[in-house]
């Protein structure tokens, strides 16, 4: 991953967590001296993955919840299933009658008929529990009639600016569907692990990452509560890979209280504070992304002419932006729909009128249906584009109905980013999507969809291209390319070992390839055969 094009070697020391040195075997050997020698027998070894974009934190409490992801991910193919799993997790984990039930990966989209789940579906099945069912998007969720109850969410409660209460029909009472800032509170109050379970629970969720052969993980939009969560399990040494957390805007006052910037963008036992995270609209499968034009099928409460909405004002949104800016801190910004990349391409503009070019280390986060006029500005505004072409195959096809043809075909436009001189990053926004890092390369490389229609076929990328998005293009991303991203002397030995190479299978076979081993600073961190044994 050290240059433009494939470059291999045959061997590669490793010494005291670093690469000591990388070549032929016969020169590696006359260096190494009497270093353990290990045969990958032609398995493939590469730098391992650093994520561009996820949600950490929720990988410590999905084990706890229900996964009603639609196939290829899990069983949600309908509202009957997605009850039927859910009361499975119900049983199996003898949930007493009153606790919260939680699941996710409830995704509309795929709902056959557009017959949705709702308030009564989840009354009717769980008349003692609260249950939370969360969307795919992560921007919202379904409540039943005791979880809206215990969420203080009434036929009187107003529709926050930027938020979605679905409503009964020919009622004012919430039919269960809540999204964008309407969910937040709702966000901020579920439950959390004790402090007995804070490190149980995070280095599961930390070897989810490390299954995936990823070693650097992210956190979006990271609350006071879950930054204390991850500064309390890092004094107790329970970090193997690094973490790095990007604080939300509204918590971020609160935040810098505790902990001051000067303490911010290193490492302190493998967890550090990157910057700063603003989010300007919600998702385009939600419904909720902010576009310059109207949804073909209207809004998710049947809204007429619905472009979707900003999660705050654009006035205030100007004004996140100047605070981040002074700080001198990186930035990454959650913007889906071409309208909400204009909000941040305008406030940009204002913020940075006097150097609309100078290195801020700003991160559009998905850019997913940017247009290639507002593309074009990245590469003078200093802005890395974090793609996301998972969205190629499990939502293309409802952007198609949802938003047309001509920006489904150009949505996640990687190579025209090349082209342009940007290094894009590609993501999972785990637990949006599952953390399968060959999944990503591999719709980077097809854009093939669910039911198997090429999107953008102009836009796909080289394999080469596709892993240099996961692996130096991030740590280009999180200014640690003199440590991470590829192997070199003197870089972490932060490895990962395949049991083919991507870069010589066909291209519809790369999401088969299968991690094998996951290093950290040269110790072995997972290893599927060794699980396997």
């Amino acid at each position: 991953m050290s240059g433009d094009n494939p470059n291999y070697a045959e061997a590669v020391w490793i010494k005291d967590g670093k690469i000591a040195y990388i070549g032929s075997l016969k020169d590696v050997k006359s260096h190494a001296g009497g270093a353990e020698e290990v045969n990958l027998d032609g398995k493939t070894l590469l730098p391992s993955f650093i994520d561009p974009h996820s949600h950490y934190i929720n990988s410590l409490s999905v084990a706890n919840q229900a996964d009603v992801s639609p196939a290829p991910i899990g069983p949600g193919k309908d509202v009957s299933s997605i009850i039927e799993t859910i009361k499975k997790f119900q049983d199996d984990h003898k949930v007493p009658k009153g606790e919260i039930i939680q699941a996710y990966g409830y995704d509309d989209t795929m709902m056959p008929d557009h017959r949705v789940l709702n308030r009564d579906d989840l009354d009717e099945a769980f008349p003692d529990n609260p249950v939370i069912v969360g969307h795919i998007s992560m921007h919202g969720a379904v409540l039943n009639s005791s979880a809206l109850k215990k969420f203080n969410i009434t036929s009187a409660t107003p529709t926050p600016s930027g938020g979605v209460i679905v409503r009964k029909p020919g009622t004012q009472e919430p039919y269960g569907l809540i999204m964008e800032t309407a969910y937040l509170p709702i966000f901020d109050n579920l439950p959390k692990p004790t402090p007995q379970q804070e490190i149980e629970w995070s280095k599961a969720g930390q070897m989810m990452y490390a299954q995936a052969g990823i070693t650097t993980a992210h956190d979006g939009a990271t609350k006071i509560g879950d930054i204390e969560i991850m500064d309390r399990v890092t004094k107790a040494g329970g970090n193997m890979i690094d973490i790095i957390a990007f604080p939300f805007i509204t918590d971020l006052d609160a935040i810098l209280a505790k902990f001051p910037k000067s303490e911010w963008g290193k490492y302190n036992n493998r967890f550090k504070i990157g910057g700063v995270k603003i989010t300007i609209d919600g998702s385009p499968q939600g419904k909720t992304a902010a576009f310059t034009t109207p949804y073909l099928t209207g809004g998710p409460g049947g809204e007429k002419d619905w472009k979707g909405e900003t999660t705050f004002p654009e006035p205030m949104i100007h004004q996140m932006i100047k605070k981040v800016y002074a700080m001198d801190v990186p930035l990454n910004l959650h913007a889906n729909g071409d309208g909400a990349i204009d909000v941040f391409l305008r406030a940009h503009e204002e913020a940075a009128k006097d150097d609309l070019g100078k290195e801020r280390h700003v991160t559009m986060i998905h850019s997913q249906f940017v247009r290639k006029d507002q593309l074009a500005k990245y590469p003078l505004y200093k802005i890395l584009p974090s793609f996301y072409t998972l969205h190629t195959f499990y939502f293309a096809d409802a952007h198609l109905v949802n938003r047309g043809k001509s920006q489904t075909m150009y949505m996640s436009p990687m190579k025209d980013a090349i082209a342009l001189g940007l290094k894009p990053t590609n993501h999972t926004d785990f637990v949006v999507l599952p953390l399968d890092q060959m999944m990503v390369v591999w719709s980077s490389v097809n854009r093939v969809s669910r039911a198997g229609v090429e999107i953008g076929k102009d836009q796909s990328i080289t394999p080469y291209q596709g892993l240099q998005a996961i692996t130096i293009n991030p740590a280009i991303q999180y200014q640690e390319q003199s440590s991470k991203g590829s192997l070199e002397k003197g870089k972490l030995a932060d490895i990962v070992i395949l049991d083919q190479n991507p870069l010589k299978v066909a291209p519809e076979k790369i999401k088969d390839i299968k991690v094998l081993q996951t290093l950290k600073e040269g110790k072995v961190i997972y290893c599927k055969e060794c699980n396997a044994s």
